[in-house]
């Protein structure tokens, strides 16, 4: 659990934990961060040109299987020697998502620049040299921790990936990135049970782009493939929702499986998949009609753009949902635009 400059619990909302360096005297603020990376990452050497006037903010969230945390600091340098390593090794790997400033990252005989959006892997258990091109610019990085353990890889595989750029925005990975930068706002509204299926999906994802990077997908464990599967099938229905001819047997013949097994993966959700789409496509209409921007549309359009072919069936469907008709709704926004606007 990250800790404030006191060594106290830093704020949190739920399973989201956040520390500020703001709050730190400047004099004290480098030296706190230097700690406070040295605890939540692994024992590194930094150095920054901002030292004397340094900003960082960290917000982070525990999962059972392991952590995601988005850094947001001013410029800095960092190396892990051998004697780091001989003092303390937790055995883990990091996938970073670059969101700001770019990395280069050298670590066992690999040499990577990563970009905005980029991703690539370190480890702990290896020398580490890291530092960030842009020196005026604050960086912004996420890391998913994955202990050694949890990654089905054997004799160490993930090594051979350490400070390579993995694949951002095909196969698992076009969904992990996402997943990554979404994590602390979907956290705050999560029971603990959902949030521990969240943290699953994670290393899931995680574990399949490595794999795959490796050419060794045959070591994925069977749920692992199905969960896998199953957050490509629902961004796939997110992506598709305006198309009306989204069906099981459209979104089954897409993933190249029959509608049975499609089922048969929504059986342990917490609805059927044609019950998915239909909630889905009735919270945007919801949002759609609650956002006073958006008055010009008529009802029967915000309907149509979320793929409801007939505007009764909409009707009662979205009132059995929300109790009030969509015209309702959309006065009451409007009501409520109104009142603030006159106060």
């Amino acid at each position: 659990m990250l800790k404030d400059a006191s060594g106290q619990g830093a704020a949190s909302a739920g399973p989201v934990v956040a520390v500020d360096a703001g709050s730190i005297p400047a004099s004290d603020r480098f030296g706190w961060w230097s700690d406070m990376v040295g605890h939540e990452v692994m024992p590194v050497s930094i150095r920054s040109a901002h030292s004397g006037r340094f900003q960082g903010r960290v917000e982070a969230v525990d999962l059972p299987y392991g952590q995601v945390s988005t850094f947001s600091n001013s410029p800095m340098t960092a190396h892990r020697s051998p004697l780091h390593i001989r003092r303390q090794d937790p055995e883990e790997y990091f996938l970073i998502l670059v969101r700001g400033s770019s990395i280069r990252l050298e670590q066992a005989r690999g040499v990577v620049c990563l970009g905005v959006g980029d991703m690539g892997l370190f480890s702990t258990s290896h020398p580490l040299a890291c530092e960030f091109h842009d020196r005026d610019q604050p960086v912004r990085v996420t890391l998913l921790r994955l202990p050694r353990a949890a990654l089905p890889l054997r004799g160490g595989g993930a090594d051979r990936l350490l400070a390579e750029s993995l694949p951002a925005r095909t196969g698992s990975a076009a969904l992990l990135g996402p997943y990554l930068a979404g994590l602390p706002d979907a956290a705050r509204a999560c029971a603990p049970a959902e949030l521990a299926r969240l943290g699953a999906i994670g290393v899931d994802l995680a574990t399949a782009l490595l794999a795959t990077r490796l050419g060794a997908q045959d070591a994925l464990s069977v749920e692992t493939r199905r969960t896998v599967l199953l957050a490509r099938i629902n961004a796939f229905i997110d992506h598709r929702l305006a198309d009306p001819e989204l069906r099981p047997a459209a979104i089954a013949a897409h993933h190249h499986i029959s509608v049975r097994t499609l089922h048969l993966l929504f059986r342990g959700e917490p609805e059927p998949v044609a019950a998915s789409i239909r909630r889905r496509r009735l919270e945007r209409c919801h949002a759609d009609l609650a956002n006073p921007a958006l008055r010009h549309r008529t009802i029967g359009e915000t309907a149509a753009r979320w793929g409801f072919r007939h505007p009764a069936d909409f009707s009662r469907a979205f009132r059995g949902v929300y109790g009030a008709s969509p015209s309702e709704v959309r006065a009451r926004a409007l009501d409520a635009k109104d009142a603030c606007a006159a106060g």
